[in-house]
């Protein structure tokens, strides 16, 4: 079943870093259909609500990007809210997929998924083989049991249900909170804020504050509270400081070639596409990566000169690193046709001039 431009097409979580990305892509691919609602005007998690809006709307094609995320910290701290919120989730979007006839989802998970000490680079063929990396665990538990239920599903009714598993992912409207922030955008506004504050470009970190306020500390606030609010999260006037030893490798993938392979398998790959044997169809779902990594410490010196950031990063190694290294084996993806494009520079680059735009900065030289 092939998508055409005017197919009613609904991207859960459309807001987001993954969703925003798919809906671009969408839209450049001039596809025009869309069903969009944001977490207020529809609830995921209210299994009554979502039920009524797939009645009510019937969409032919769903993107599930939807998810309840963050880092290390968080992922250690709120295990609860993402173990029960990712099921309700998914558990909601994929059933009502299925009662209201919808022709083909594509669900997002996460290289999570993954044994901590899986073989690398990670075939899709050593889910569950082996105990998880403990800091994310109820958020890995969440996503495989979304992968079984798209797989038990089209095995049961006949759907055309597709789980992809991108690795680390950035890019536009990343989440840049210091409280629940992934790597890089965590590593880029922690070098930007201790960049502003060797400079003393009060201007500059007022802004930064006033568009995402730390802990409820904005730009109205004293230059006191906000260099102790900044001191907390390892940011001063001549160093920052990182989470772990610096050592673990990371996979990272720009948002928007992220987008263009889910497009490209929701046009092009079906469920049938991916069974290899009929006796136990299992793992069928498709890792989305660029199969190369770095370690985070090269990570942070590469972004170094792209903010101009002159002072010293330390590494807190009381701090935990998360899984040592999740690098994704993305032979079956290639094989269906698909490679990335953005290369690391590149996309770093991007994500900062896209960072100082968003607090209307146009020239990093002038930050």
């Amino acid at each position: 079943m092939m998508m055409n431009k005017d197919s009613k097409i609904y991207v859960a979580g459309h807001t987001g870093l993954v969703g925003s990305a798919i809906v671009n892509n969408l839209k450049q691919k001039s596809y025009r259909s869309f069903l969009l609602r944001t977490h207020k005007e529809l609830d995921l998690t209210d299994q009554a609500a979502v039920h009524s809006f797939f009645e009510r709307e019937t969409p032919e094609y769903v993107f599930l990007a939807a998810a309840h995320v963050g880092g290390i910290m968080a992922n250690s701290k709120y295990r609860a809210d993402f173990i029960y919120r990712n099921l309700m989730i998914q558990n909601n979007v994929i059933h009502a997929a299925y009662l209201s006839g919808v022709k083909k989802l594509l669900f997002l998970g996460s290289t999570c998924i993954y044994p901590k000490d899986a073989p690398q680079p990670m075939t899709e063929d050593c889910l569950l083989t082996s105990p998880l990396e403990y800091t994310n665990e109820p958020y890995a538990i969440a996503k495989i049991a979304g992968i079984k239920m798209c797989e038990s599903y089209n095995l049961q009714y006949g759907t055309n249900f597709i789980p992809v598993m991108p690795t680390n992912l950035y890019g536009p409207n990343d989440n840049f909170n210091l409280e629940t922030s992934h790597l890089l955008p965590a590593i880029i506004r922690k070098m930007h804020l201790a960049k502003c504050l060797g400079d003393k470009n009060w201007d500059m970190l007022r802004r930064d504050l006033n568009k995402r306020p730390v802990e409820g500390i904005d730009g109205n606030a004293s230059e006191e509270d906000i260099t102790r609010i900044l001191y907390k999260y390892g940011i001063t006037e001549n160093r920052l400081e990182l989470w772990g030893t610096g050592e673990p490798l990371r996979e990272l993938l720009w948002s928007e070639d992220m987008a263009d392979a889910c497009v490209y398998i929701m046009e092009k790959v079906d469920f049938k596409d991916l069974i290899h044997e009929e006796k136990e169809i299992r793992n069928t779902h498709i890792n989305i990566g660029t199969g190369k990594d770095s370690s985070i410490r090269g990570i942070a010196q590469q972004a170094k000169p792209i903010i101009g950031y002159r002072g010293v990063i330390d590494f807190d190694a009381s701090k935990p690193n998360g899984t040592y290294r999740k690098l994704t084996d993305i032979r079956r993806l290639r094989n269906l046709g698909w490679q990335h494009k953005v290369e690391l520079a590149d996309g770093l680059d991007s994500l900062y001039k896209w960072y100082l735009n968003d607090l209307n900065i146009s020239d990093p030289a002038n930050s």
